[in-house]
């Protein structure tokens, strides 16, 4: 336990980290977490629990997920860490010929053209195949619950209602879209904070997605609605696309910083991102966590490992370089020496050749699981199939229409992909899960939740709730209201542009689960930016 002696003081925030033995489910809705701590009671293990959460958040948080997303997990079970890749490919017929062809210049972010395969649902099944103790049909009861009677809005889920009603309001033109509105705006308006929502369209699906462990849904009745509404307006996707997916068993891939191991899903998802700026960052000696040099250099590694991302970063098949030389040793000293006193504009280098919900969930077997899951861009695509309450994401609105770029578009392809979940190890042992959503903030977040963890050595909740920033483009630096503002400035005098942001959305929200190897007790921290909540036994 020694090396995590000071990761569980309790005391270094205003709100405490929860600790408890049994389980322990951290995720942004409360009720979602419950979801899944009702499963851990009725003998269901970590990955039971986690399945149960994210079926409920399709229905408690629809701004940020749904049916129609898609999943990455990180699991650890029996002394290996797994990684499961459930996001879906683009539609076999698309092509950027074929959107020039329709006078495309850029991939819109609404609409059918930049739909992909929903992933999540496939994702929940193989998770319950391969690692579940409880049957399926047991794990999406809560959700269907939910779904049918109703349940009250929270706070922050009500204000991210409200803003996305009032955006697709704006934005949204055609009678395809009228089914998200009749779906989550049905009497002109977002549900009120307070107000009881629920949708029987929503409990109908996930009840047949329970009852034939997803099969309605990539090879029967739900393919066939998604298939008829996309023919009906142009759309790509096709009952055929839904039958070809299927979520992929991955190699997680890591960089150990500064004797922990930091784990993420392979590309194509941006973890290597993360990595990459950790892989920079660890040559530094960091030791005070908000003196100027420290926010200098952390905001330097993550602009140079963002533009090697842009770059380099698609589908693994497509991708120019491999991830391990993405992360090569000597490429990371190289970018490190392009770190000086003052402020960069990012380029790429060249390597050597060789709105969505995070949850965590622990057990007291040991399991443990870190899990996201997301529509893109709060409510995605702004599609809802009719009747079904499955609201289609817009991934594929992240491909590229540069025909040489390695993200460029084409059909059965995977996107560049935001969601990421995080997890540590130390000495082959794992410490915990961790992930901080909210598109391009994510692995900002995980850079700065893993260096609070391990430079400055904060308690899960006091890591997630210190100050964070999140660079744009280019020089500009957004902060939160509460970021030093001698920093702040001190900063902006090295060439920095930074933006104060009122808006603590855009920070992204995070959940943090460390377990103690000596006697199993759990610590757990949830983001205090959102209606987060740990339920723990």
């Amino acid at each position: 336990m020694k090396h995590l002696d000071n990761l569980y003081n309790p005391y270094q925030t205003p709100r405490h980290t929860t600790i408890a033995r049994n389980g322990m489910v951290a995720t942004s809705q409360p009720l979602a977490s419950q979801a899944g701590l009702s499963i851990l009671q009725q003998g269901g293990n970590a990955i039971d629990a986690a399945i149960a959460t994210a079926a409920t958040l399709t229905v408690v948080e629809p701004t940020s997920n749904g049916i129609g997303g898609d999943a990455f997990a990180l699991v650890w079970v029996k002394d290996k860490l797994y990684g499961l890749n459930g996001s879906g490919h683009s539609p076999s017929s698309i092509s950027i010929e074929d959107l020039k062809r329709r006078g495309y210049k850029e991939i819109p972010e609404h609409g059918f053209v930049p739909v992909t395969v929903p992933g999540a649902p496939g994702t929940w099944v193989e998770l319950s195949n391969r690692f579940g103790k409880l049957p399926f049909k047991d794990l999406l009861a809560p959700a269907i619950r939910y779904a049918e009677d109703g349940y009250p809005i929270s706070p922050v889920l009500g204000k991210f209602w409200s803003l996305a009603a009032e955006k697709f309001k704006e934005t949204l033109e055609g009678e395809e879209f009228s089914h998200w509105f009749d779906t989550f705006a049905p009497d002109g308006h977002a549900p009120h904070i307070g107000e009881v929502w629920k949708s029987e369209g929503h409990a109908s699906t996930l009840r047949k997605i329970a009852d034939t462990k997803g099969e309605a849904f990539y090879k029967g009745e739900l393919a066939e609605q998604i298939d008829q509404f996309s023919k009906q307006y142009g759309g790509y996707i096709s009952k055929e696309d839904l039958a070809d997916f299927n979520p992929d068993w991955v190699e997680p891939i890591s960089v150990n910083y500064k004797g922990y191991d930091v784990w993420e899903i392979p590309p194509n998802g941006q973890g290597i991102v993360a990595l990459s700026a950790l892989n920079i960052l660890k040559g530094f000696d960091l030791q005070e966590k908000d003196a100027v040099d420290t926010y200098h250099k952390q905001i330097e590694a993550m602009k140079l490992a963002f533009a090697d991302g842009e770059k380099y970063v698609a589908e693994e098949r497509c991708m120019d370089v491999l991830a391990e030389e993405l992360l090569d040793e000597n490429y990371a000293a190289e970018r490190r020496g392009l770190i000086g006193e003052d402020a960069l504009t990012p380029e790429a280098g060249m390597p050597p050749k060789g709105g969505t919900v995070y949850l965590a969930a622990a057990d007291a077997e040991g399991n443990m699981v870190s899990f996201i899951q997301s529509n893109y861009m709060g409510f995605g695509s702004g599609l809802v199939v009719p009747g079904t309450g499955i609201a289609l994401q817009n991934r594929g609105h992240n491909f590229s229409l540069d025909p040489n770029h390695a993200n460029a578009l084409g059909g059965g392809k995977r996107s560049y992909h935001t969601i990421i979940p995080g997890f540590l190890t130390k000495g082959g042992q794992p410490v915990g899960p961790f992930g901080v959503m909210g598109g391009f903030m994510q692995p900002q977040g995980h850079v700065q939740v893993a260096m609070n963890t391990i430079d400055f050595h904060l308690n899960p909740q006091a890591a997630l709730d210190a100050p964070r920033w999140q660079w744009m483009k280019d020089k500009t630096v957004w902060v939160e209201p509460h970021f030093p503002k001698h920093v702040a400035e001190a900063l902006a005098r090295k060439g920095h542009k930074i933006e104060v942001q009122l808006e603590t959305g855009a920070f992204g929200r995070g959940q943090v689960i460390w377990r103690d190897p000596n006697t199993g007790t759990l610590f757990g921290g949830t983001e205090s930016r959102t209606d987060g909540t740990i339920s723990a036994f």
